[in-house]
């Protein structure tokens, strides 16, 4: 696993950790159903950020006889769940908080205090979501921002970056909401703002999910890491031709590969071994994140006729 993904957890637990005792301090002294809504998400992201160091310590065990070809999808798991976490405490949380202070609202006081606290929020949390933006366009490469989160293998960036968007964009809507109830004495935009900031949370938990799913089932390694080996295995002199070529994650930093190629007919078993060998050794090489390959040959036999 990537440094650069646990300095960005690191950074975005310890920033969580003092966000989320600051906000439950100034919505238990203003009241704010908005600012208790932003509290237990910081806190539903550090827990977050603690399972996600897990996810990473568990999938850098190495492989056993239980699991041969290692742990590496421990952390596809764990960023399952965190998506689920997401869902169900920090929006399912959130939206029953504002539709409590919808039917029983209470005025919040000290508004102040939850200006400076939102405030500070915002430039811990903007501090955070840049270093994992930064880390994130690092291994984006050329792609657009959709098709780079779409193709990316490692889940840990993608979750950080998501939870502090979500959290910029729930504290910009908590600052709205805690600026009109001060300004109209309207009670009610403070427990819509909690709404909202419930459904944010709950659109992200879903995004999330969907994308580390398709991980955790196993998806194929990029297009053009297949057809470079592809290429390697067609300019072998003794491949006639390619049956197929199958990838897999199996971690971040852990590709399966498995592909049939037909080899001439004049091809001794040695000769055919010797090959494989070699087409072994170049595509690990050439992709060092490809850990096992398997080749099934079989010679290429001419009908007469």
């Amino acid at each position: 696993m990537a440094s650069g993904s646990k300095k960005v957890i690191f950074a975005a637990l310890a920033g969580n950790s003092l966000i989320a005792i600051t906000k439950f301090i100034a919505a238990t002294v203003t009241g704010s159903s908005a600012m208790l809504s932003e509290a237990i998400h910081s806190l539903v992201d550090t827990g977050n950020q603690i399972l996600l160091l897990y996810g990473m310590k568990k999938a850098a065990k190495p492989a056993d006889k239980r699991f041969p070809f290692g742990y590496g999808k421990e952390i596809y798991f764990w960023s399952f769940v965190v998506a689920i976490l997401i869902f169900a405490l920090g929006g399912g949380i959130s939206v029953y908080e504002g539709i409590h202070h919808l039917l029983h609202p209470q005025p919040a006081t000290s508004p102040l205090i939850n200006y400076l606290v939102l405030t500070l929020a915002m430039i811990f949390e903007g501090t955070a979501w840049f270093f994992a933006l930064r880390e994130f366009n690092k291994s984006k490469g050329g792609n657009g921002y959709i098709d780079a989160i779409n193709q990316t293998k490692d889940p840990s960036i993608i979750v950080v970056l998501f939870e502090d968007s979500a959290a910029m964009l729930g504290l910009f809507v908590a600052f709205i909401g805690v600026t009109l109830s001060h300004w109209t004495g309207n009670v009610y935009y403070d427990g819509t703002a909690s709404i909202l900031i419930g459904l944010i949370l709950i659109g992200t938990a879903i995004w999330l999910a969907r994308e580390t799913k398709s991980l955790l089932i196993g998806e194929s390694a990029e297009p053009q890491i297949e057809q470079e080996i592809q290429s390697m295995v067609q300019d072998n002199p003794m491949v006639e031709g390619i049956n197929e070529i199958l990838t897999m994650h199996m971690g971040p930093d852990f590709i399966l590969v498995t592909l049939g190629a037909d080899f001439i007919d004049s091809a001794s078993a040695s000769d055919i071994e010797e090959q494989v060998e070699i087409l072994n050794r170049q595509i690990k090489t050439k992709f060092p994140r490809i850990k096992r390959v398997f080749v099934e040959a079989e010679k290429m036999v001419r009908k007469k006729g």
